[in-house]
């Protein structure tokens, strides 16, 4: 089929890197979002902008907070196919309380598993999760998306398509592929060092746009090579369900051996019994933590069986002294605050998959490696967007000359996943300071406000392709970078209008999850405004020097063009 081994991998990294390269960046881009998530958050949720806070007291604030607690209406009506017979108006038997904070979020996220009564599986659980406010235990409004979080951070994995999680299979396909476009990439390039440092930026732009796309594939490489094996580790349960088809039936079996084990109850005992302090539990753990000399901070606490006699409590460090995602989890029962178990040392493999985990997900506190991965993941975007480009300037002129399309759909695609991407992004932002506050549902609009937009920029991509059929510059990418500009200035002056917290007050007093957010989006906009005015003067020039190409003349054997077509493509 191929002359040779590096034409085959010229022709694979070509052609599954410019079908799946449409998801790549948006996993690349929202990737490097979701590194700042919480900072996003902060930004989203104006009532959460004040400074981190240590996990609240339990006894005083989490306690009476979790007892009051029931799951959302909605996520009540999801599950009535899955229940023999009607469902309670309230749902009494719990089954776990949960809290988890970070040292990037002021707001702790508090969970609470019920039961559900006549459920078809035993083991349904429904779910209430909340937002807390740790400084007095007020529960923040539902009706908020944390943007960051909740939107951009499954975006990066799952694409927000939850449909039999196929966003998150769609994505695994991608991340694999991308790994065959790594390798065969590197075959491709022999000279590989010497692309190291070349970047001819006053060359053609076929040529120039080629540079940057290997400089910035050598660059990253490393990055991005561990960084989609990584995230296929993560969601490899998902891909390889063994434990959930093959294992299932041993599943329940295996959970009370462990529990016999462990000495943490497996089932409740269906005696009810009052909790001893927790807040003692966790200072005990605190002291076990500091005479093994690591840091002391709870990122996690999680009470099973609440209310019963076999109730336990668990207690996890937060960890973000390290890479590897570990807890050392300390567990005490629950009516007495006996010490029932401390989590042995791990294995050699598990402690693998924990710095592997770990790396991927970057809980630690470490600001400057933050920065690279944001570095890592906009190179990712560089390095397609640049391959994109490359694919259409190389092929247009022939295309325009057979009057052929391909070029035309490829560059609107592109168009639509680069600056459609970016414009849907800040559109979001920019609704999320004008929707009012106690609006009904104000999540569900932001999201709406996304895709309707994102649907818009493709729409408007494709109208103005015209000129791509004709060996010329789409003006959309000129048209929609101005855009971006001009929202995202507009959201920085809708947070100061509607917060009062502007850029000056921001900076001087140091709160940089808000201040970072209007920069980045300050930023975002300069860069945009140069492209735009750069490619406008490019279309200009374009248009006075390369008069459009004359259309070929209709064939009267359709078949015929079209080989005609397919030969001159190579």
């Amino acid at each position: 089929m191929f002359q040779s081994f590096r034409l085959s991998m010229a022709w694979l990294h070509t052609w599954f890197g410019l079908v799946l390269g449409f998801v790549l960046i948006v996993v690349f881009f929202f990737g490097s979002l979701s590194v700042f998530d919480r900072e996003i958050d902060r930004w989203s949720i104006p009532q959460s902008r004040f400074d981190p806070q240590p996990m609240p007291s339990f006894d005083k604030l989490l306690k009476p907070a979790l007892e009051e607690m029931q799951p959302d209406p909605a996520v009540v009506a999801g599950i009535q196919d899955r229940v023999n017979g009607p469902l309670p108006a309230h749902f009494d038997v719990v089954r776990t309380w949960g809290v988890y904070t970070t040292h990037r979020d002021p707001v702790a996220t508090v969970f609470a598993g019920f039961a559900v009564p006549n459920a078809k599986d035993p083991e349904e659980t429904l779910w209430a999760v909340h937002a807390m406010d740790p400084r007095d235990g007020k529960l923040l409004p539902q009706s908020q998306l944390a943007i960051g979080s909740q939107w951009f951070y499954p975006m990066h994995y799952s694409l927000n398509v939850t449909w039999k999680d196929l966003g998150t299979w769609v994505v695994g396909f991608a991340a694999l592929m991308m790994l065959a476009a790594l390798v065969s990439g590197v075959v491709m390039h022999r000279k590989i060092f010497r692309e190291f440092f070349t970047f001819r930026r006053n060359k053609s732009t076929q040529r120039n746009t080629l540079d940057l796309h290997n400089l910035t594939g050598v660059v990253a490489l490393p990055f991005h090579f561990f960084f989609a094996f990584t995230g296929l580790v993560i969601f490899a349960g998902l891909y390889f369900p063994v434990a959930h088809t093959q294992l299932n039936p041993l599943h329940e079996l295996s959970e009370k051996i462990e529990a016999s084990e462990t000495g943490l109850p497996h089932d409740p005992a269906g005696v009810a019994a009052p909790m001893a302090s927790v807040d003692a539990m966790v200072a005990q753990a605190q002291q076990r933590w500091q005479a093994k000399g690591m840091a002391g901070d709870v990122g996690y606490l999680q009470v099973q069986h609440p209310g019963d006699a076999n109730a336990y409590v668990s207690v996890y460090r937060a960890g973000t002294d390290r890479v590897a995602l570990t807890g050392e989890g300390i567990h005490f029962k629950a009516s007495t605050g006996e010490l029932l178990r401390e989590d042995p040392p791990r294995t050699a493999v598990d402690s693998t998959n924990e710095f592997l985990e770990g790396l991927h997900l970057q809980h630690f506190r470490h600001w400057l490696l933050r920065w690279l991965y944001v570095l890592g993941g906009l190179t990712g975007c560089v390095c397609i967007a640049t391959g994109f480009i490359f694919f259409v300037e190389k092929r247009k002129a022939q295309h325009a000359k057979a009057g052929g399309q391909g070029s035309r759909i490829v560059d609107a695609l592109a168009v639509t996943t680069m600056t459609g991407m970016l414009i849907a992004t800040v559109a979001m932002l920019l609704s999320n300071r004008l929707l009012p506050e106690n609006l009904m549902g104000k999540g569900d609009w932001e999201q709406r406000v996304f895709w309707g937009v994102w649907a818009l920029a493709m729409v408007h991509a494709f109208l103005r392709g015209g000129a791509v059929a004709q060996g010329r510059m789409n003006p959309a990418w000129r048209e929609q970078c101005g855009v971006v500009a001009l929202i995202a200035i507009a959201a920085v002056v809708a947070n100061a209008v509607s917060t009062g917290d502007h850029l000056l007050r921001t900076i001087s007093t140091g709160y940089w999850p808000v201040a970072g957010v209007d920069l980045s989006l300050l930023v975002l906009s300069g860069v945009c405004l140069l492209a735009a005015r750069r490619l406008g003067l490019r279309a200009r020039d374009q248009a006075a020097l390369v008069p459009p190409p004359s259309p070929a003349a209709p064939s009267a054997d359709p078949a015929g063009r079209l080989a005609s077509a397919e030969v001159s493509h190579g």
